[in-house]
């Protein structure tokens, strides 16, 4: 059963769309990771699906609810976590959490908070004010709102901006822990390390989704050829290889020299003709990134 189920969704602000005709499935108990530029429609996307905004085309269900017609019952059931902070900083953790299971009509409410506070950690630090908390324990109030009501979609809209990587790695091991017990959740990174740790991903530039699919997928979809570069001349060869026949991307990695094209061949030889004095080349993996950023240079190219 597809839990987001969206066809053709379009929004425009001041007669440019910002979403252009997006569609997008996720299946039950899936984490579909949500990539893209900034600027590109994940978060007016996201409001669509997530009841917040009305598409001016396009339509689909979310957990069954029409995105047109049944917006208020999609609120009430989608748990929502916006990019920034939105929780009162003068109140202490167990009073924000107060507050939102009372705009959820959550009863009794005492036990309710009493379960989420246990749920998430955070029962030792119920009564410290969120303005004084870390970014990661931030995180998990923001998280321990999102889920209180118990829905069955979570959307996260970069969830773990300006996170420390041991509390995005305790975010994550807790986003899989749910979504094994049938929680699907549908969350937008600029982290590839994060995108490759969701079952499926899909990226949007300029308001269209340009490639969805496993990691796998995506980037052999993508149809890149890269080439490690290493030796004493890699600063000579560098600037020789930009802009070079075959040659779409190049940076540095440590001591050695990522080179990516999508003309396999042109970029063979490229590589053959200037890899020489001291610097040796062999076949390397592409990475998600490497495909990130050819999908980023791609609209432009096409005047998108």
């Amino acid at each position: 059963m597809a839990v987001i189920d969206v066809h053709g969704l379009v929004k425009r602000y001041s007669g440019r769309a910002v979403v252009d005709h997006v569609s997008m499935q996720v299946a039950e108990g899936e984490i579909a990771g949500f990539l893209g530029p900034n600027g590109s429609g994940k978060t007016t996307t996201i409001r669509m699906m997530c009841g917040l905004l009305t598409p001016d085309e396009g339509d689909g269900t979310v957990l069954g609810f029409d995105v047109r017609r049944d917006s208020r019952r999609i609120r009430r059931e989608v748990g929502y976590m916006t990019q920034r902070f939105s929780f009162y900083e003068d109140l202490s953790i167990e009073e924000n959490l107060n507050f939102v299971a009372r705009l959820y009509e959550l009863h009794p409410v005492r036990d309710h908070v009493r379960d989420t506070l246990e749920d998430l950690g955070l029962t030792q630090r119920r009564h410290q004010l969120a303005g004084q908390l870390s970014g990661g324990w931030k995180q998990r109030l923001a998280l321990a709102a999102c889920v209180m009501h118990d829905p069955k979609l979570l959307m996260l809209d970069e969830p773990t901006a300006g996170v420390d990587p041991k509390a995005r790695r305790e975010f994550w091991d807790e986003i899989h822990e749910r979504a094994a017990g049938g929680m699907t959740v549908l969350v937008s990174t600029h982290y590839m390390d994060e995108a490759e740790r969701c079952h499926r991903i899909n990226y949007i530039s300029h308001g269209t989704v340009l490639a969805s699919g496993t990691v796998d997928e995506v980037v052999e979809e993508a149809g890149l050829t890269t080439y490690i570069l290493q030796g004493a001349g890699l600063a000579q060869i560098l600037p020789k290889l930009q802009g070079a026949p075959g040659v779409d991307q190049v940076a540095p990695f440590g001591n050695t020299l990522h080179v990516v094209g999508r003309d396999a061949e042109q970029l063979r030889r490229t590589i053959e003709r200037l890899a020489t004095n001291g610097v040796e080349a062999h076949p390397g993996v592409t990475s998600l990134e490497d495909v990130f950023i050819q999908l980023m240079d791609g609209p432009a190219e096409d005047g998108r």
